[in-house]
């Protein structure tokens, strides 16, 4: 159990999901510059290419974290 992880039990999918529905696809490929948010993006090549990538995962999970500290 990780009581000081925010992330923890938040599958990557929902994140994503999250992301999108409040920033959208091109404000989140300018702030994380990868190919699957920006050309042709979808949930599915996201979690792809996330999965295998740690360095873009951080920093989605940071911008996750950002947005869930500005709507409070």
């Amino acid at each position: 159990m990780q009581p000081n992880n925010p992330l923890h039990g938040i599958k990557l999918e929902q994140i994503i999901n999250d992301l999108v529905a409040h920033y959208g696809w091109e404000y989140m490929g300018t702030v994380v510059k990868i190919r699957c948010f920006n050309e042709d993006p979808s949930v599915k090549s996201s979690l792809k290419f996330l999965r295998r990538t740690p360095w873009a995962r951080a920093k989605v999970e940071r911008m996750y974290l950002n947005m869930l500290a500005n709507k409070r």
